[in-house]
């Protein structure tokens, strides 16, 4: 599982394609130069259950810990794997 990262001026995502179509992405949206709002994570049906989009919130937060940045989690999802997993939360 091959994640890409995309980054704009104010939006970025981390994102799973194959054969030309994005088959999972977890956007965010930068704020200030502290801070990154997750705010949607989306899995397709061929790789639900198969732990990509807690992969893509571990890569959004492994950036965040090399930038010193800040994660609010407006994405339920984010939130969900935030609550279960203790060791992600030192971004928040």
């Amino acid at each position: 599982m091959d994640i890409q990262h995309e980054v704009g001026d104010k939006k970025g995502a981390f994102f799973i394609q194959q054969g030309g179509q994005r088959l999972a992405e977890m956007v965010y949206n930068k704020v200030g130069t502290k801070q990154l709002i997750i705010e949607h994570t989306e899995v397709s049906a061929v790789l639900k259950g198969k732990g990509v989009g807690k992969a893509l919130l571990e890569a959004g937060v492994h950036m965040a810990r090399q930038e010193r940045k800040r994660i609010i989690p407006l994405c339920p999802f984010a939130k969900l794997i935030f609550e279960k997993y203790p060791a992600l939360r030192d971004v928040l």
